[in-house]
């Protein structure tokens, strides 16, 4: 009877907290806010970009309400394990190193690195051997990081890591760096508009197509699933590319 009496208690107790998980009304999400297209602080001081759209898009999909803050990258994952917010949208790398902490929906968009370079470089391409010698910027806790210490660092480069992606490309503008290393789309952004004048895109980097997924914790499972049907409908509803179209001028689902 005892034994009886438990395994109804384990099951309600189960079926409670599923319960409880699929009605959760309000989702706090976190994004930078310093990383343009993607999510950036408008003249208003409030959380804009592609990021921030498929964050709203996913949310009223799910049917919750959505509190969207901002949150310095380099505290994003322990911030999460803290609970201090449910889910990350910003842009942050598919890894297996960060999948040691933390889980990740299904993709919602795809981006090679690529280095930019001022105008009158004379580096010829984005190979180790063409950065030997050289400063080679990057935002810090980044899989761009990453690739400046290891790849470019281990080649001869001098890999300098910046908080924010702008703080790298400002110094490269003021001529404090030889090249920086950022996701593909980032750099073609700030090469359309700030860095036109100084600064030109030198290529991708080979063998680093990656993928941005939703951060979530663990054992939030099925906010996992929810999300990642969302992400589904926004794709097949027209959604999704709705919003792309806002940002940018090709597919990067």
């Amino acid at each position: 009877m005892y034994k009886a009496i438990l395994a109804a208690g384990i099951c309600i107790l189960g079926m409670t907290s599923l319960a409880s998980a699929q009605d959760k009304k309000e989702i706090v999400i976190a994004s930078e806010g310093a990383y343009p297209p993607f999510n950036f602080m408008d003249s208003s001081n409030r959380l804009q970009g592609f990021d921030i759209d498929i964050a709203n898009a996913l949310c009223e999909k799910m049917q919750v309400k959505c509190t969207i803050v901002a949150q310095d990258w380099d505290g994003m994952i322990p911030a999460l394990l803290a609970k201090k917010f449910d889910a990350i949208i910003a842009s942050m790398t598919i890894t297996e190193e960060r999948k040691k902490q933390i889980d990740f929906t299904d993709r919602y968009y795809r981006t090679p690195l690529s280095v930019a370079v001022p105008k009158d470089s004379k580096i010829k391409d984005t190979t180790p051997a063409s950065m030997k010698g050289l400063a080679v910027g990057a935002q810090s806790s980044t899989t761009q990081a990453i690739h400046a210490e290891d790849v470019y660092g281990k080649a001869g480069a001098d890999a300098k890591l910046y908080p924010t992606q702008d703080e790298a490309n400002a110094d490269l503008a003021n001529g404090r760096l030889d090249a920086v290393v950022a996701d593909k789309f980032v750099l073609v952004e700030w090469l359309k508009n700030t860095g036109k004048d100084c600064c030109k895109l030198l290529g991708d980097i080979e063998g680093t197509m990656s993928e941005a997924g939703i951060a979530i914790r663990k054992e939030d499972e099925e906010l996992k699933e929810r999300f990642n049907k969302a992400i589904r409908d926004i794709v097949s509803d027209g959604t999704y590319k709705e919003i792309q179209s806002k940002y940018f001028e090709f597919d990067i689902y």
